[in-house]
């Protein structure tokens, strides 16, 4: 096989529509699993400062056990172990309920990540300032959203960034959990004859397409923490 051969752009740019199709799914799996992996993260961290035993424990055995189970082993009890033996689905259609067990799946692992990351900017928060709450009447909660977690998500931006930007990267293994994204639409090219001569441009494009979501993405992060940041 020649040079020419493994540069053949040609079985690419025929099939950009399918590969676009591919990284919409990866978009619309990113973003909608970043913001459940958020609201998830945020309620494991509120459980591990909490003052009640039984929730600072159930918040420490979810965090130590996700973050410490493969992703692929989480997606694939999503969708077989949920969904295909105990018969667990968002809907008739079989695409839509792959993909809301491939957001869960992802947002439950990501949450264990914020989790930890909201925790160490509650820790910079001064003691002084949750005495001072509790000493005006308010509740731990009260004092937790109005005075504590605002702080923290300030002060954990550019943490929050990398665990995001790991995020966009780890979807890449949702066909774990039977959705279809880029990687598997490239999977399923790769197989296709015309693809014996056209690889590597596939293999360039597809990552070409991840850094134009992730850089700017970190670049984002960067400029909020920038925007953000608190004089100490």
């Amino acid at each position: 096989m020649s040079l020419s051969d493994l540069f053949d752009f040609g079985p690419f740019f025929d099939n950009i529509d399918v590969i676009l199709q591919g990284f919409w799914a990866t978009i619309r799996l990113a973003a909608l699993a970043g913001v459940f992996s958020l609201v998830i993260g945020t309620v494991l961290a509120s459980f591990r400062v909490s003052p009640v035993p039984v929730l600072r424990a159930a918040g420490t055995g979810y965090v130590n056990i996700v973050r410490n189970t493969p992703l692929t082993l989480v997606l694939i009890m999503c969708s077989l172990g949920l969904n295909d033996t105990l018969g667990l689905t968002f809907s008739n259609d079989s695409g839509t309920t792959y993909y809301w067990w491939a957001v869960l799946g992802l947002s439950g692992y990501t949450g264990a990540f914020v989790c930890e990351s909201l925790r160490s900017g509650i820790n910079t928060v001064p003691i002084g300032q949750a005495e001072a709450a509790r000493s005006i009447g308010l509740t731990f909660s009260q004092s937790l959203r109005t005075i504590i977690l605002p702080q923290a998500f300030r002060a954990v931006i550019a943490p929050l960034g990398s665990v995001f930007i790991a995020m966009i990267k780890n979807t890449t293994v949702a066909t774990a959990a039977s959705y279809g994204e880029v990687v598997t639409v490239m999977k399923t090219l790769l197989d296709l004859p015309s693809f014996t001569s056209g690889a590597i441009p596939l293999f360039l494009g597809v990552a070409a397409g991840f850094l134009i979501l992730v850089l700017p993405t970190g670049y984002f992060f960067g400029w909020l923490a920038k925007r953000t940041a608190v004089a100490r």
